[in-house]
């Protein structure tokens, strides 16, 4: 199935859909799993500030923690100690102003795009007449759909799968925006389209985003801030300022500038990485295997 790019999808100029402008304050936050006896520390004091109209992107070593951090912050649970806060306010569980998208998709296959779209606001009633429909359509059409609103979604394409749970949380006009790793799993062309499509609407608006991923160069090119987890129990290791212009295209990526980002971004990962390893013979392994992938 071809997928559509996302060079005309900005066509519905004026639209505003609830840019959000908040902060979000992760303060000493801890987070584990397990009995006394076999208790697994995932995230160790971890304090973060995530500032308002930024696009916050989180990086870290396979497994330190960051589904967890996506899940404390969305509300699905609760942090052991710290807090968070949403504008000052303690975040105590799940709430429309923080949507997630998450790397697998929740479309409800029984449904339509445009069913989909709709499904929460129509559960709480948060649009009076024909207004939810035609904020709906609005969206529809913002992210390429218009074509395929009536479609099931075993009938759209990976990245249309993609953009349609985009239009499904940015209806409910959430204040924060989590992006838990998206564009997993598309290939490539599809993968670099959607990151295209994202920061459209994110230059459009502004709305504070939280983007995590375990791809270094996805994360440079989408980033205003660039927060890089240590190995678990997770912390905040660094965090790097991505001053490349806005609007982006791919070409930056060749810049002086993404190169140094990146090789910034990868010396403290792979310093990270290293301290999953508990023996010198897997930890010498891999040494030989990323020295190789610099020749």
């Amino acid at each position: 199935m071809t997928d559509a790019g996302p060079a005309n999808m900005a066509a519905s100029e004026g639209i505003d859909f609830g840019a959000g402008q908040s902060r979000m304050e992760l303060k000493n936050v801890s987070k584990g799993y397990g009995e006394e006896w076999e208790f697994d520390q995932v995230l160790g004091n971890l304090s973060l500030e995530v500032e308002a109209g930024m696009l916050t992107v989180v990086v870290g070593p396979s497994g330190c923690g960051k589904s967890t951090l996506v899940n404390l912050i969305a509300g699905f649970e609760t942090p052991d100690t710290g807090t968070i806060l949403l504008d000052g306010s303690e975040v105590t569980g799940p709430g429309k102003e923080r949507m997630v998208v998450f790397q697998e998709t929740a479309l409800m296959p029984w449904q339509t795009t445009y069913e989909n779209i709709v499904f929460g606001p129509k559960l709480r009633g948060d649009y009076q007449g024909g207004n939810l429909e035609a904020e709906a359509v609005k969206l529809i059409e913002k992210v390429g759909l218009a074509d395929f609103k009536d479609k099931y979604p075993l009938q759209l394409s990976g990245g249309m799968q993609r953009r349609a749970e985009l239009a499904r949380a940015l209806i409910n006009e959430p204040r924060i925006m989590i992006m838990d790793e998206p564009f997993r799993g598309l290939d490539a062309m599809s993968r670099e389209l959607m990151q295209e499509f994202f920061l459209k609407i994110f230059e459009e608006n502004r709305r504070t985003q939280i983007f995590v991923t375990s791809e270094i160069d996805e994360a440079i090119f989408l980033a205003d801030r660039l927060v890089v987890l240590s190995n678990k129990p997770a912390e905040v290791r660094t965090v790097i300022d991505i001053d490349l212009p806005r609007p982006r295209d791919f070409k930056m990526m060749s810049s002086p500038e993404a190169y140094r980002y990146k090789s910034e971004a990868m010396e403290i990962l792979h310093e990270e990485a290293m301290k999953s390893f508990s023996d010198s013979a897997s930890a010498s392994g891999f040494m030989e295997v990323y020295a190789k992938t610099g020749d």
